[in-house]
């Protein structure tokens, strides 16, 4: 095996022949995606449709969690490259993940929440872990988040969608594979093969016509209100205190007294 830059040491990119696997490896903050990392993985999902020797992404975590989400404090680690962005529908994944004309896998080992979430959604195949875990929490911290709100009711109908939007209940691996979340659910120990399975059955398709079904199938989910969100996020005093709120480890100030 030999490795790529994405940019940021909290990203590993492995060559297994034709398959490349993006590893999500950060421990010491459980994880959480930086906006490096957010653009390192897009960077590895257009090395997949653009080097040769490549024809398929699997992503992964290490540890415990898959990837519950963005760092709320929006840090950079030592050694990771800025990205110019900042954090914007430009730096995030989730649109190339759901373009790639070379399939992308998710293996789920573990916590899966937030834009990890988004990630395992917008594979072509989710392969989970019974032992992962799902949860969408924006609102729990005042974010708008509107890529959710355009595919979420695509996976689950509108329903589910509802509650798993409002509520930000957690559900487990079997319940994300019964509600259509994901795909595919396995022992923990055959995560690996399984994920490799799915990217080899995958690839037993043809890619131009492969291609042209993804496009059709995209066109199920409503176009993302990015303008809203980014609004939000920048003028709205929601997600300022939703964050202080998190970092503080106290309930945000709109929780009602005495609930």
């Amino acid at each position: 095996m030999s490795t790529d830059n994405l940019g940021t040491a909290s990203l590993r990119l492995e060559r297994d022949g034709p398959i490349a696997w993006c590893v999500i490896d950060r421990p010491h903050a459980r994880n959480a995606l930086t906006p490096a990392m957010y653009f390192g993985i897009k960077r590895a999902v257009r090395l997949v449709n653009t080097d040769p020797d490549l024809r398929a992404l699997i992503i992964t975590g290490t540890d415990d969690p898959f990837a519950p989400g963005g760092d709320l404090g929006g840090r950079y680690e030592p050694g990771d490259e800025h990205v110019p962005e900042g954090l914007t529908h430009e730096t995030l994944p989730f649109m190339a993940i759901r373009d790639s004309v070379a399939p992308v896998i998710s293996a789920v080992n573990g916590i899966c929440q937030a834009g990890g979430l988004l990630i395992a959604m917008m594979s072509d195949v989710a392969v989970v872990s019974e032992r992962a875990t799902f949860r969408v929490p924006e609102l729990l911290r005042g974010i708008v988040d509107a890529t959710y709100a355009a595919v979420l009711p695509a996976h689950v109908g509108m329903a589910q969608a509802r509650d798993l939007l409002l509520s930000a209940r957690k559900i487990d691996a079997a319940e994300a594979l019964r509600i259509g979340l994901v795909s595919r659910m396995v022992p923990h120990e055959q995560l690996r093969a399984a994920a490799l399975e799915a990217a080899r059955e995958v690839l037993q398709t043809a890619p131009e016509a492969r291609a042209h079904v993804k496009r059709m199938l995209n066109e199920n989910y409503r176009p993302v209100d990015y303008q809203t969100m980014f609004w939000s996020l920048q003028y709205s005093g929601e997600p300022r205190e939703g964050m202080r709120a998190f970092m503080e480890k106290r309930q945000p100030n709109w929780i009602p007294e005495g609930l």
